[in-house]
């Protein structure tokens, strides 16, 4: 069987595995994905990236982690 599976970019979050905020901060980007899928969205959705970078960079200026945007 064959799968087609279309580019897409994503996120890769990068948080210390020793900094002590780390669940609490992948919880909160865990939240911003699953509040996009409720509208209906996907994270393969085009805009996924464009519709969510300001709410990453917002859990960045409170959390110590630094992210890139990878085309997959």
């Amino acid at each position: 069987m064959k799968a087609r599976i279309p580019k897409h970019r994503e996120f890769i979050i990068n948080l210390a595995d020793d900094y002590e905020k780390k669940d609490e901060c992948w919880a909160k980007l865990m939240q911003i994905m699953d509040d996009y899928k409720k509208q209906g969205k996907s994270v393969y959705t085009p805009t996924f990236i464009e519709d969510n970078e300001d709410k990453v960079k917002a859990l960045q200026a409170e959390y110590e982690f630094t992210y890139t945007i990878e085309e997959k």
